[in-house]
């Protein structure tokens, strides 16, 4: 518990924060505090038994270290962490860290001793990453300072407009290095590809339109991860070419088991010179929009159902049978709307032939999807990039941002199968004769 002439931190009258907030703020600090004194008293209890020949204990308390402010999203936490002191013999010391306060890197140390008292981490983890955020959603340069301070207090630290510009720098020096990374040894079974496109603002008006190029790849162990992200030229079969070409030569020797995409004929005419041996599985999401704005809008949530079944029958012939049912319904009136689906048939249905665990993931390109909206939410409030490199930067660092919270694929175990070629009929393995 907190010593008992420690004082929780009073704000000022004149504080922007509301009685709520208030309350927030002295409730974490109260958490802080007693939490870091829970971690130091389980700390000595497990040395409790290490005693000198006078059967004193070699770890004890030794008072605090001086009291340090963390910014935090609720404003200035004070903390005093208790000072652990360790009077073993100098090969056998340890140097309390706390995982609650972990110390900044960097600090002094004399072989495997370190000297003198860790600095406290001045800011935390969740601040640092609200600078960016703040900046990708939405809040402008010139906004930046007025937006911490309304959430951090009036008398927040480091909020010049200028941290933002230095942080895109990093950006760029990130997303270089990222796109030039080594994929030697990498082999994925699946990749999802999109085209995302986005408003430039500064550029001309031939250029204005920027598309950005997204590989996503399922690893062996079932985790989804970028792979590769640039601009291009439309969507065009030869952007999408030396997007393959870059990621090959960079390593990613293996062919993938399956790409899944729109009907773009750029991205397929460039896989299939690429990486010949992959098979083919168009996005039932774009299918069927493309399908839909072929029928008058009376028809489409009939046609949608239908359509549904396919998609979703548990088997290859049931999806078949529901297949030719759509066509026999509509082609009499609307022959473009089946002729739409009718010709991508084979690439529709090649997901029955993969683990029936993985088919509402490679069903679709949500996975790139999903992630881009968030993108497309800035692009919309900041009325598009200043520039192609800032845009290009901004889907890096949104996108990366993104992959730290996308879970594995369902059945992850049979990525192995998938990759070692074992069949899979209607979804289920095949067992050998």
């Amino acid at each position: 518990m907190p010593e008992p002439n420690e004082k929780l931190v009073q704000f000022p009258q004149e504080s922007s924060r509301d009685v709520l907030t208030e309350v927030l703020h002295r409730g974490a600090q109260q958490m802080l505090l007693t939490a870091i004194e829970a971690e130091v008293d389980d700390y000595l209890a497990a040395r409790a038994a290490t005693m000198d020949a006078a059967g004193r204990r070699r770890v004890v308390r030794n008072g605090h270290l001086p009291t340090r402010a963390i910014q935090t999203p609720l404003g200035d936490v004070r903390v005093q962490q208790p000072r652990v002191r360790d009077r073993r013999p100098v090969g056998e010391r340890e140097t309390f860290r706390s995982a609650i306060l972990p110390a900044e890197r960097g600090g002094r140390r004399t072989g495997d001793v370190p000297v003198g008292d860790p600095p406290y981490l001045r800011k935390t983890t969740s601040l640092e990453e609200l600078y960016p955020w703040l900046y990708l959603k939405g809040i402008s340069t010139g906004d930046f300072s007025e937006a911490l301070q309304a959430l951090l207090g009036p008398d927040a630290r480091g909020l010049s407009a200028t941290t933002i510009t230095r942080l895109k720098a990093v950006w760029e020096q990130d997303y270089r290095g990222w796109s030039q990374r080594s994929l030697a040894g990498r082999r994925y079974a699946y990749v999802w590809a999109d085209g995302v496109y986005f408003n430039v603002r500064l550029e001309d008006t031939d250029n204005k339109r920027q598309c950005i190029l997204v590989l996503m790849g399922a690893t062996r162990e079932g985790q989804k991860e970028l792979i590769a992200i640039t601009d291009g030229y439309r969507e065009s079969e030869q952007s999408w070419r030396e997007l393959l070409l870059d990621v090959r030569a960079r390593g990613l020797a293996i062919d993938p088991e399956l790409a899944v995409g729109d009907g773009g004929l750029g991205f397929w005419g460039a896989v299939r010179k690429v990486f010949p041996k992959t098979r083919e599985q168009r996005c039932w999401v774009h299918k069927t929009m493309n399908v839909l704005n072929k029928l008058p809008k009376g028809v489409q949530p009939k046609a949608k159902a239908m359509l549904h079944d396919i998609w979703m029958a548990e088997t290859t012939s049931s999806a078949n049978q529901a297949f030719d049912l759509f066509v026999a319904t509509f082609h009499a009136k609307f022959p473009a709307a089946t002729a739409c689906l009718a010709k991508d048939r084979d690439v529709l249905l090649t997901f029955y032939e993969f683990p029936a665990e993985h088919w509402i993931h490679i069903r679709t390109t949500n996975p790139v999807e999903s992630t881009f909206a968030t993108v497309r939410l800035r692009t919309r409030k900041t009325k598009g990039a200043g520039s192609r490199l800032a845009c290009l930067t901004m889907v890096f660092k949104l996108a990366m941002a993104a992959q730290k919270t996308w879970r594995a694929l369902n059945g992850c175990q049979l990525i192995a199968d998938v990759i070692d070629g074992v069949p899979f009929v209607d979804g289920v393995r095949k067992e050998a004769a």
